[in-house]
């Protein structure tokens, strides 16, 4: 029995080792997707980071943006434009790599506390039992009560998904707005401007197609 479950808390720690990693090398090439708007560049970082919270445990998310701005941090061209160094952190839009940090961490705990309240539990009155109108009986009804209750889930676990996503959006634009006000010696309304109103509307594009491709590998992965 020892021997068993020792085999699954070392494959359990594989498996996470290896999300991790994937996760590094995802986050990498998103960034290297680049598209010049003005000193802050498009990247498809948003939709990977937003991607990993839901996918990943919370020790994983946060992990894997460590591990990534480590490597940016040492000289590994892992940042927009293949670009690393310590100099890129403390650029004028390295605020938005320290909040993807404190923005990732943010949002997988509040995942993890609302996963963890909620469960797997369907609201009331979608399963079987007198609120299902089955008499009392406990039986569930198939077709539209089911249908209707996969929905509701999906609903409601996509709602929280897409919260976390919005809180870490937008903890990383708190920290990229105040760096680059800070290096960059602009008001706040032109670092606004600049740095974080162009991308508002296709960022949060970005976290609803994360999240719908992250529910996907959930449920394929469980």
């Amino acid at each position: 029995m020892e021997n068993v479950k020792e085999r699954r808390g070392s494959l359990s720690r594989t498996r996470s080792i290896a999300f991790v990693g994937l996760t590094i090398a995802i986050m990498a090439v998103s960034a290297w997707v680049t598209v010049p708007l003005g000193p802050v560049p498009f990247t498809l970082q948003m939709f990977a980071l937003t991607f990993a919270i839901v996918v990943l445990a919370p020790r994983e998310c946060i992990a894997a943006v460590t591990g990534y701005l480590l490597l940016g941090a040492v000289g590994v061209p892992v940042f927009s434009g293949m670009r690393g160094g310590i100099g890129v952190l403390a650029g004028p839009t390295g605020g938005f790599l320290w909040g993807y940090l404190l923005g990732a961490a943010a949002a997988a705990l509040f995942l993890w506390v609302v996963r963890r309240r909620v469960g797997e539990k369907a609201p009331r009155g979608v399963q079987g039992g007198p609120a299902a109108g089955t008499g009392g009986s406990g039986a569930t009804a198939a077709g539209p009560v089911g249908a209707g209750a996969k929905v509701l889930l999906f609903l409601r676990d996509a709602g929280f998904e897409l919260v976390a996503g919005l809180l870490f959006t937008w903890i990383s634009y708190l920290c990229g707005w105040a760096q680059y006000m800070a290096v960059a010696n602009v008001g706040p309304e032109a670092a606004f401007l600049t740095a974080i109103a162009p991308f508002i509307v296709v960022d949060m594009a970005k976290i609803v197609a994360a999240v719908i491709c992250a529910r996907a590998v959930r449920m394929a992965v469980r």
